[in-house]
């Protein structure tokens, strides 16, 4: 199995965005299409100059969704803190210089977020934070977070390679097969397609080519 890479145009405009003053990037995608991992692969190639902040930091706890009668539904929208994550963003891009901003992860192997798990300073310039619901236009909560990124990069993946990878995951975190596969139809599907249909927001589309192992841009 080839090396994951990063096409050559694709780590030219990373460069490009992190050579100035603070910028904030998105990554963009529908469940199971490897945002984190491609969070991750730009901001190793970055090192000291980037920092990764997931959305998923900004899931509302176990307790709280089982409150509002929303535990089946966790990842749909409205299951984010979409107001908070929208503040850090806020807080990131008005950083004062000696400032620690600190983030909150998620953690899967308990499957809860994690406050202040994540400390962000201010001479890092690239942010790159990735979710589910960074261009959602049919939510008045998730509107504002668009125009706090400089620039979102929507990364498309083939279909049975991202509904593969989300039952193997769903496997992993302890559900059964059949467990999974409901899942999936249930709630991650429904949620990719409000995705899918807010892609011509992003500024760039990305494809992970499975032979070569690479990111490249795809068409805009």
């Amino acid at each position: 199995m080839p090396t994951t890479r990063l096409a050559p145009a694709l780590t030219r405009r990373l460069d490009d965005l992190a050579s100035g003053p603070r910028r904030l990037l998105g990554i963009v995608g529908a469940p199971g299409s490897g945002k984190s991992t491609l969070a991750a692969l730009l901001a190793d190639h970055l090192g000291e100059r980037a920092q990764a902040v997931p959305m998923d930091g900004y899931h509302l706890a176990q307790v709280e969704l089982q409150r509002l009668g929303r535990a089946r539904r966790k990842g749909a929208p409205d299951t984010f803190d979409a107001a908070g994550y929208a503040a850090l963003l806020r807080r990131l891009r008005d950083q004062a210089p000696h400032d620690v901003v600190y983030a909150p992860d998620f953690r899967r192997e308990i499957e809860e977020p994690v406050a202040g798990a994540l400390p962000v300073f201010a001479r890092t310039p690239l942010i790159i934070t990735e979710g589910n619901y960074l261009l959602l236009d049919d939510d008045p909560a998730w509107l504002p977070v668009a125009d706090l990124l400089d620039e979102v990069w929507y990364l498309h993946v083939d279909a049975a390679l991202r509904l593969e990878r989300l039952r193997r995951r769903h496997e992993q975190f302890g559900r059964s097969r059949e467990q999974a596969l409901a899942w999936i139809e249930s709630t991650d599907e429904p949620n990719a397609r409000r995705i899918e249909a807010s892609r011509s927001r992003a500024q760039r589309q990305v494809v992970w080519n499975p032979v070569s192992g690479c990111y490249e841009f795809g068409p805009a």
